[in-house]
């Protein structure tokens, strides 16, 4: 076997690796319990849709889907409000302390979510925030924001300073340059800060597990919830569940891909 071959076929092999979890809760979802319990196949011979119909029947699953897409939104919105002028004022003024300042955002991106978890309940529960999407969305922001910033000073450095001065000369408000110049221009950056927001957002349980109770449970921990209590005697219904919390990632990259390409190479994508 030459060289050439196992450069081609190894990461083939490598990806099919990967794929085979995925592959196996798939096909897991489809299939009757009684399949699951008594057949072993790599496919349903049956097939069922009966798990998705339960979860989309199930008000408590369907609404953790709902409120886990609403403080995902949210999140990224919020986020992106923050993080683009931020990175603007890091990339383009200088002022006392603004390396450290710039450090100190990537180290509270290392704090993890269980040290800050009960302070934010409190807090919440002072303000009558605990329990809603808003209040999941603002704690995730204290995650996102850091890395967005991180992303799109990097961006906006890569522009050149004589493109603000010509918007000015051209008489655009600095609401104007941003909408119109600024915004296109760092289009691929919003696509990556985007991407590692949603992520993080839509997997991070421990915090929504505590600032909520009813109202904006997260659908991953329904899923946690159900693999504990039902464990090997619903797989297809919890496979469904896992399924589902796939398709909205699945669905990020598909729109936002060109953007994602573009980003990661620094826009040197075509």
């Amino acid at each position: 076997m030459t060289k050439a071959t196992v450069k081609t076929y190894l990461p083939i092999l490598y990806l099919i690796f990967l794929m085979l979890p995925i592959y196996s809760i798939v096909m897991t979802s489809f299939k009757t319990e009684f399949e699951i319990k008594h057949e072993i196949t790599p496919f349903p011979i049956l097939g069922t849709l009966s798990h998705y119909e339960a979860i989309f029947s199930d008000s408590q699953a369907y609404g953790a889907l709902i409120n886990t897409i609403i403080y995902v939104v949210l999140n990224n919105l919020f986020t992106l409000l923050v993080a683009v002028p931020a990175a603007y004022a890091f990339s383009r003024y200088r002022f006392i302390g603004d390396h450290y300042f710039f450090f100190w955002f990537l180290v509270s991106r290392m704090t993890p979510p269980a040290a800050v978890a009960i302070p934010l309940v409190q807090f919440y529960s002072s303000l009558g925030l605990a329990d809603t999407h808003l209040a999941v969305a603002f704690a995730h922001c204290m995650f996102t924001v850091p890395i967005a910033v991180w992303i799109l000073e990097g961006f906006i450095s890569s522009i050149p300073p004589e493109v603000d001065e010509t918007a000015r000369v051209d008489g655009y408000s600095s609401f104007g340059f941003f909408r119109r110049i600024l915004l296109p221009m760092i289009a691929p950056g919003i696509g990556v800060t985007a991407f590692f927001c949603f992520i993080f957002s839509w997997v991070e349980i421990l915090l929504a597990n505590w600032i909520t109770t009813i109202n904006a449970v997260p659908f991953g921990s329904i899923i946690l919830r159900a693999g504990t209590s039902l464990g090997l005697n619903s797989l297809g219904w919890v496979s469904a569940t896992a399924v589902l919390s796939i398709i909205p990632g699945l669905l990020l990259v598909y729109f936002v891909r060109n953007h994602l390409a573009k980003g990661f190479s620094m826009g040197q994508a075509k």
